[in-house]
């Protein structure tokens, strides 16, 4: 069964109000979308990995797949699209802070694109930007961050559902990412299976919330 993002929205709260907390569905969350990436691709040690992490819940996974990736090896960029003070979710920010402890993490932040000066040296970049709480028009910058992703040839894992693309209709803002890989959580979204061409390969990754949240709301 498919579910739309406001369904998801409740199922979380429900989850969260029975004490399993939202940073619990983010370790998670970005802990399976990790393991669906290294059982995809294999050993990624010594792969290059570049991370794009928005401001909210989406950014925070990012941050969660590259502490992650970092245990296994790769070499991890991490690019935040503002500064560390404008991020807007609780979750996001413990998990900023717990990388600006890791020495094995590289931390780019601001939004300025210059300091990615070599975009081939990438194997792997994840696509943790918007996520499902996409709202009106791309901005910057979140659409220089796509273009930049759609333009390199790395391998791409997007984060819950590729930035750009609305999850409930399937409608593609411009511009919107073209992922090889998305890795959704608990359910997936309605509008997924219309956006096979830009999605690519889907996975649905539960990540502990308990059934009894979605009583009421499927």
């Amino acid at each position: 069964m498919c579910i739309t993002v406001k369904q998801m929205m409740q199922i979380e709260e429900n989850g969260h109000q029975m004490g399993f907390s939202r940073k619990f569905m983010m370790e998670n969350a970005g802990a399976a979308a990790t393991k669906r990436l290294v059982e995809k691709l294999g050993d990624v040690k010594s792969k290059n990995v570049l991370v794009f992490a928005g401001l909210g819940n989406n950014g925070g996974d990012g941050l969660v797949i590259a502490r992650h990736l970092a245990g296994y090896g790769s070499s991890v960029t991490v690019f935040l699209l503002d500064q560390p003070d404008n991020i807007r979710s609780e979750e996001c920010s413990w998990n900023w802070n717990l990388l600006e402890k890791m020495e094995s993490v590289k931390l780019l932040t601001g939004g300025n694109f210059d300091l990615l000066n070599n975009l081939d040296k990438f194997d792997i970049i994840i696509d943790g930007i918007l996520g499902t709480g996409i709202l009106g028009e791309i901005r910057e910058p979140q659409a220089s961050a796509i273009m930049f992703i759609n333009k390199s040839n790395a391998f791409k894992l997007s984060v819950d559902i590729p930035s750009g693309v609305d999850p409930d209709t399937g409608n593609r803002n411009s511009p919107h990412v073209t992922a090889d890989m998305t890795v959704t959580f608990h359910r997936m979204k309605v509008g997924m299976p219309k956006r096979i061409d830009v999605c690519g390969e889907i996975f649905v990754e539960k990540i502990g919330i308990p059934p009894d949240a979605e009583v009421g709301v499927v």
